[in-house]
């Protein structure tokens, strides 16, 4: 499968699929961390972006948002969602990782990269200090931010390379990369993802 077969079948970017209007902002970046922490639970992704934008319909688009929120609020829109298997851990996670946001990196991830030194390995092990996000919830924030973040680029975790190797498409990150425009990146991750799920 070629690259604009697979940009027009599964694109668009998670993210994207979500409502984030994605940016090198505050607010934006915390709804990206929102959803990777939805996508880090055993749960079916459609369903994890699905919550994630009625946690964003809630209101809570930014952790001071969040942190307002009650924890019975949040369970009640994760099930509205259909984020019910894990809804009452997440409640806790969200407002628990809203708080560190706050404390570490005052409401703004952007101080994370700039800790990390911007240097990929590091942003993903801070990234991994949230509650729920372990190195796959890094992979996948990395996976998204790169739109946004070009030091990140290229970031193709296993799913996506092993979809490309299924596509008939290069497994160097690199090579995968230069397939696209530096900011399709992304989409490209995402969509390779998808195509990796698609048993059809």
């Amino acid at each position: 499968m070629d690259v604009e077969e697979l940009l027009s079948r599964y694109g668009p970017s998670y993210a994207e699929e979500a409502g984030i209007k994605l940016t090198d902002k505050p607010g934006p970046l915390y709804q990206l961390l929102v959803l990777t922490t939805l996508l880090s639970g055993r749960i079916k992704a459609d369903i994890a972006v699905r919550t994630a934008r009625c946690l964003f319909d809630a209101g809570w688009k930014t952790p001071a948002k969040l942190r307002d929120s009650t924890w019975q609020q949040r369970v009640d829109v994760l099930g509205r969602g259909g984020y019910k298997r894990y809804d009452e851990s997440t409640a806790r996670y969200l407002a628990d990782g809203a708080e560190l946001l706050h404390e570490r990196y005052k409401d703004d991830l952007r101080k994370l990269a700039a800790e990390a030194d911007q240097d990929p390995g590091k942003v993903r092990g801070l990234l991994e200090e949230f509650p729920k996000i372990g190195p796959t919830g890094a992979e996948i924030f990395c996976r998204e931010a790169q739109a946004v973040w070009p030091f990140l680029r290229p970031s193709f975790d296993k799913k996506a390379l092993d979809a490309a190797k299924k596509a008939g498409l290069p497994t160097d990150p690199a090579k995968l990369a230069a397939r696209v425009k530096p900011d399709q990146a992304a989409v490209l991750a995402a969509a390779l993802v998808r195509y990796g799920l698609d048993t059809k």
